[in-house]
């Protein structure tokens, strides 16, 4: 149908307009996309057997909707996605706030115009884009906001009495009749106003108090929601939650891949950072392994979840920290370093939520801790077990070489050092390119050979076979046991109180 051509009630009848409901509009829309095996959810990924499916058999059964699941599961993303569902554009009484259909009109306006004008009512036509309306739930929000109230500025414009319905002012759900409206974070909305969503879920229309008025609004709602043992500020009152037809359950994904996938799309690099900084598939794996190791830590609220931001976050500030080393170098290429992942710790520390013991521990801790557990997991999916290989009598052990000469050497690696500083820190260590050889395929390690040896002495220092020390600008291995001995030191102030002490036993000699 030609909605540039169209212009009026009449021209409308002529073309054979026939009018739908939203939620019949939708399941016509998905109906040609699942018959064409076109993806109707485009960019999320790990849903396809599991949340997808759920999501079109209640589209199909022209449902209200509830995503419920942990932060960071894109419940919002996919809420905002059904609007390709949608006719590309549909007519409306020109000049109703309501978006009234003009072979159905609803607002005292619209019917009124109607009937004095008949086909020559001049028709609008609304684009998909402004069907959708999306409110997200405090605990200010009043039913005056959603439902609507008199207003006493119209009344006094129009000089109309407040008995006169044409005072309404209406709220934001009346506004999107005939499109999606979405509710964010449902259990955030105060019970007195769940309340007041029964009769449009239920019966599709809404009341104003004072006025005896009824408007059977055309709406798809979609709610998102945490569960509610997580949301501690209030929950969905159960008259409400019975109302709400599909109740959908979503996840974290289920595999590294999918979690990479979700990264490298959603991660904001700059066109400068992409020509500047090159990475590598494990530093992928790195990232996503923190989410993974975070979302089973005993440190961490499992309750609460931790989000696919977090992820997103550290891969970005990977790359900034491989940005900045090469801006301060001169350097015009750069690859990203285990240094460059290990200094991502602030993109960590605000996307997870704490236990007591976590508490105690403190946010920088926890996240040193499970980006330790990240290089341990991976190193062991790249690298012989170091238990195993201790074992092997018929070969012999690969990592004793490097041990050997830690026994009487140190390495400190510097988060800004240049490429050649670089090199030649991990390049001092003997054995080591020959462990990294034998053990990561060589097309891969041809083409990052510095990285794999820097993973390489990073693994062995989380399976306990080398100690690594934070510095104040970069980190430093030493062999175990000559930094377990190793006396700590207490600073300039016990340095002096010392010589005192010495100075006073050389005068009593005297």
């Amino acid at each position: 149908m030609n909605h540039e051509t169209i212009r009026t009630l009449g021209q409308l009848k002529a073309a054979g307009y026939r009018s739908r409901t939203v939620k019949e509009e939708l399941r016509d829309n998905l109906i040609q996309k699942l018959q064409r095996r076109e993806n109707a959810f485009p960019g999320i990924h790990g849903y396809d057997e599991t949340v997808i499916p759920d999501l079109q058999r209640a589209i199909l059964s022209m449902h209200h909707i509830n995503l419920l699941g942990l932060r960071g599961q894109a419940k919002t993303r996919i809420a905002r996605q059904l609007v390709g569902l949608l006719d590309e554009y549909i007519p409306v009484v020109a000049g109703s706030e309501l978006n009234d259909d003009p072979l159905q009109p609803l607002s005292r306006y619209a019917v009124d115009l109607v009937a004095e004008k008949g086909d020559d009512t001049p028709i609008g036509w609304l684009h998909r884009d402004e069907r959708y309306t999306e409110k997200l739930a405090t605990p200010d929000v009043s039913v005056a906001d959603l439902i609507g109230d008199a207003d006493p500025i119209k009344a006094a414009t129009l000089k109309l009495p407040y008995s006169d319905e044409r005072v309404i002012h209406f709220g934001l759900i009346p506004r999107a009749h005939r499109g999606i409206f979405v509710i964010n974070e449902l259990p955030d909305l105060q019970a007195r106003i769940q309340v007041a969503l029964f009769n449009i879920l239920q019966e599709g229309d809404i009341q104003i108090r004072g006025f005896k008025v009824r408007l059977p609004l055309d709406l798809q709602f979609v709610f998102t929601a945490n569960p509610e043992d997580y949301t501690n500020r209030g929950s969905i009152v159960t008259p409400l939650k019975d109302r709400i037809d599909a109740q959908i359950i979503t996840h974290y994904p289920k595999s590294i891949d999918i979690g990479k996938r979700i990264t490298r799309q959603e991660a904001r690099l700059t066109d400068s950072q992409r020509n500047l900084v090159s990475g590598n598939e494990v530093i992928h794996d790195l990232v996503e392994q923190v989410a993974i190791e975070a979302r089973g830590s005993e440190y961490v609220d499992a309750k609460s979840g931790v989000s696919a931001r977090l992820t997103i976050s550290a891969y970005e500030q990977v790359i900034a920290a491989a940005e900045r080393r090469a801006l301060i170098n001169g350097e015009t290429k750069t690859r990203v370093r285990v240094a460059d992942f290990m200094a991502a710790v602030p993109a960590i520390t605000g996307k997870v939520e704490l236990v007591y013991e976590g508490e105690q521990e403190g946010a920088g801790i926890v996240a040193e801790k499970l980006m330790g557990k990240a290089l341990r997991t991976q190193f062991l999916q790249y690298f012989p077990d170091p238990e195993k290989a201790k074992k092997q009598k018929d070969k012999p052990n690969p990592y004793k070489p490097i041990q050997d000469w830690f026994g009487a050497h140190s390495v400190d690696i510097l988060n800004d050092a240049s490429e050649t500083d670089y090199r030649t820190a991990i390049e001092a260590v003997p054995g080591l390119r020959d462990l990294v050889k034998a053990s990561i395929p060589a097309d891969m390690f041809n083409e990052d050979p510095l990285f794999w040896q820097e993973f390489a002495l990073h693994g062995m220092a989380e399976m306990s076979l080398l100690s690594r020390n934070r510095l104040t600008a970069g980190t430093q291995f030493k062999d175990l046991f000559s930094s377990m001995f190793t006396m700590p030191n207490f600073g300039s102030d016990d340095d002096d109180d010392d010589e005192d002490y010495l100075s006073s036993k050389k005068r009593k000699r005297r």
